[in-house]
């Protein structure tokens, strides 16, 4: 059975930086990639499709990754399930405590590998995928046993037994 491709949005405030992540993600065959310039591109496009999981980046000016964490967790229209990773320079105190408080999933820190980025986002949505109830397991009804058009609603009454 083939999955569906994953959409993964990327926010990063460096272009150079976000066309070199977005690129070398897109070239994962299970991810679809989508950049956004702005968190407030991000967020109108999250309400609209929804994405699997979000790349920003602590070093952006105008939209830090725990505060797009915590605009994106606030807003009622984007699904809960969407996952975060942030990407720093330097991790201190105050910004692991912001990270927890904003829900970020996972922090990693820069210089990596944009390598390393793509095994991260495809570990962390295998494990998303696993937590995910399995719908092979329900038993398909055949309906052509009702009739043409004919469903029913209600089962069945019971037959006293004598």
């Amino acid at each position: 059975m083939v999955q569906p491709l994953k959409t993964v949005a990327v926010l990063i405030a460096n272009p150079a930086l976000s066309s070199i992540l977005s690129m070398t993600l897109a070239g994962a065959p299970a991810l679809r990639v989508r950049p956004f310039e702005t968190e407030l591109a991000l967020r109108s496009y999250l309400r609209l499709a929804p994405a699997d999981l979000v790349v920003t980046d602590f070093d952006s000016e105008s939209s830090r990754a725990d505060e797009v964490a915590e605009h994106l967790r606030a807003d009622p229209s984007i699904p809960r399930r969407l996952q975060i990773i942030a990407l720093a320079s330097a991790l201190t105190i105050e910004r692991k405590a912001a990270s927890i408080h904003a829900g970020i999933d996972e922090i990693i820190m820069k210089p990596m590998s944009p390598r390393y980025l793509v095994e991260r986002v495809l570990a962390r949505l295998a494990r998303a995928r696993i937590a995910e109830p399995d719908r092979r397991g329900l038993r398909k009804r055949d309906w052509s046993t009702f009739g043409d058009n004919i469903v029913p609603l209600f089962p069945a009454p019971a037959q006293p037994q004598l």
